[in-house]
């Protein structure tokens, strides 16, 4: 039986991984919209949200980082703009499928960058699961004649933000408002010369796009909220299991909803990835179990 605080931990689990999965129908509604735009207003009302919920919960104080913090932020937020505009410019331009199997690759590349950088020691079944995945997108080279670049783009992207956040132990809400607002004076100038140019839909196109705009704010924080809340109930291994919901529900909805094509080729890259992460999955609770009872063998 699980208690009240894993279950809730469970629920804000789903609620954060289900509101990333579902996010791709978000940004579909704006398609008539530039990425680069759709970007900026995410950030200015990330901006006003994460700041006014630091400021409404007493946690202002978070922001004050060191200098080397600062410069490492200012490092996080480019690779978090970049991966937000690559997504963004993804489901607009119907490569939904590619996205989804970005966030699949992104826990092995996350692994394959702490062998790099952190010295992790790899495990020989993580080693099989990295090599099961790198034959699925060899495989995606050899049928389709090119590299999965939506898909890599996205998961090193992603894989090098979580690399260095990792190092710098920020507060969650606090380490995003401090990137966004790093991101703040770009996005406005960049809203300025999409006016200048007439090419600004804020404003200019109908109340709905005002609104949907404005809620980039709400996109943005409520998962990482929910991811907040989830984590302090739920050990990581746990919390690590919801995070393969994201991207089935996001290629369900491109291939059920959006119709987006998933032919053959595509399958059998997804199927290695699966098997990948299957293996990873299955070592990776083998192993914490191995951990705990260990620590609970040396405490008799």
């Amino acid at each position: 039986m699980f208690d009240q605080r894993t279950k809730h931990g469970a629920y804000f689990a789903l609620a954060a991984y289900g509101f990333w999965g579902v996010a791709p129908i978000y940004f579909k509604l704006l398609s008539h919209v530039s990425p680069v735009e759709i970007l900026c207003h995410r950030v200015i009302w990330s901006v006003f949200l994460l700041l006014g919920i630091l400021a409404y919960t007493g946690q202002l104080p978070v922001l004050r980082v060191t200098r080397r913090q600062l410069g490492l932020c200012l490092v996080t937020a480019i690779l978090l703009s970049i991966n937000w505009l690559i997504f963004i410019d993804a489901i607009i331009s119907n490569n939904i499928v590619e996205a989804s199997l970005g966030y699949f690759i992104n826990p092995l590349v996350n692994v394959f960058l702490g062998m790099l950088f952190l010295r992790e020691y790899l495990r020989p079944l993580q080693w099989i699961a990295i090599s099961i995945a790198a034959l699925g997108i060899g495989f995606q080279v050899f049928t389709l004649g090119a590299l999965p670049w939506v898909s890599l783009a996205l998961a090193f992207s992603f894989g090098f933000y979580g690399l260095i956040r990792k190092t710098l132990q920020l507060h969650p809400v606090g380490g995003l408002a401090i990137e966004t607002l790093m991101m703040l004076p770009p996005a406005l100038a960049c809203l300025a010369w999409f006016y200048s140019q007439g090419a600004v839909s804020f404003a200019h196109i109908d109340r709905s796009t005002d609104v949907l705009l404005m809620l980039g704010g709400v996109v943005t924080s409520f998962p990482l909220l929910c991811f907040a809340a989830a984590v302090g109930r739920l050990s990581l291994t746990a919390a690590g299991m919801f995070q393969y919901l994201a991207p089935s529900l996001t290629l369900v909805i491109a291939v059920v909803i959006f119709n987006e094509a998933f032919g053959v080729e595509r399958l059998i890259t997804f199927a290695c990835i699966w098997v990948a992460l299957l293996i990873f999955s299955i070592e990776a609770l083998h192993h914490h179990r191995r951990i705990n009872l260990r620590l609970k063998t040396n405490l008799l």
